[in-house]
């Protein structure tokens, strides 16, 4: 049974649990949802990926989670903390911030909401002294949140990563400290 990790005024961020891969892949999966993501992903991947998700809740107390509307008890995205675990990147075992949004709830300040959440979880309940975003230039949206959330931008840790096309190879990085965090409250 998933756990309920935080709730916001309109979303409820649950744990990712078995049997949740099929609705990711029904509501998540589009080509405009993971253009940026490396394009849609087979059900096996989300699987493998879930399998992770749920050994790096268990094993660090942090993951991705689902965002559940509590209007319609709809999925509408999901996001959440992991590990850096790329092998180009120099900041591997960081933690890391994500989120994806489906593209009908697009614009509506569910992603802002969603990691505003997990920011104060990471510093307040974890303890965690500090978290990076990763995009890519293109992804202004992504990163236009990073700077709006008080990220600064971590030139130094930017990566090529050729998985990626070519528009989106150039990984950039956004960090924020705890204290960083804590001052804007």
């Amino acid at each position: 049974m998933p756990d309920i990790i935080a709730e916001t005024d309109r979303l409820i961020l649950r744990t990712i649990g078995e049997g949740d891969a099929e609705l990711q892949y029904r509501m998540l999966n589009s080509p405009e949802v993971m253009a940026r993501l490396g394009g849609p992903k087979e059900m096996h991947e989300i699987e493998a990926k879930h399998a992770k998700t749920m050994q790096m809740q268990a094993r660090h107390g942090f993951s991705f989670l689902f965002l559940i509307e509590k209007e319609r008890g709809e999925l509408v995205g999901h996001a959440g903390l992991k590990l850096v675990d790329n092998e180009l990147a120099k900041n591997k075992g960081d933690a890391e911030i994500g989120w994806v949004i489906r593209e009908d709830r697009w614009r509506r300040g569910y992603a802002e909401e969603a990691v505003r959440a997990i920011l104060d979880w990471a510093f307040a309940r974890l303890h965690l002294p500090a978290i990076v975003a990763l995009t890519s230039r293109p992804n202004v949206p992504s990163w236009k949140l990073m700077e709006k959330l008080g990220m600064i931008r971590r030139e130094d840790l930017d990566f090529d990563d050729p998985a990626f096309p070519p528009d989106d190879r150039r990984t950039i990085l956004y960090s924020l400290t705890k204290e960083q965090w804590e001052s804007q409250s």
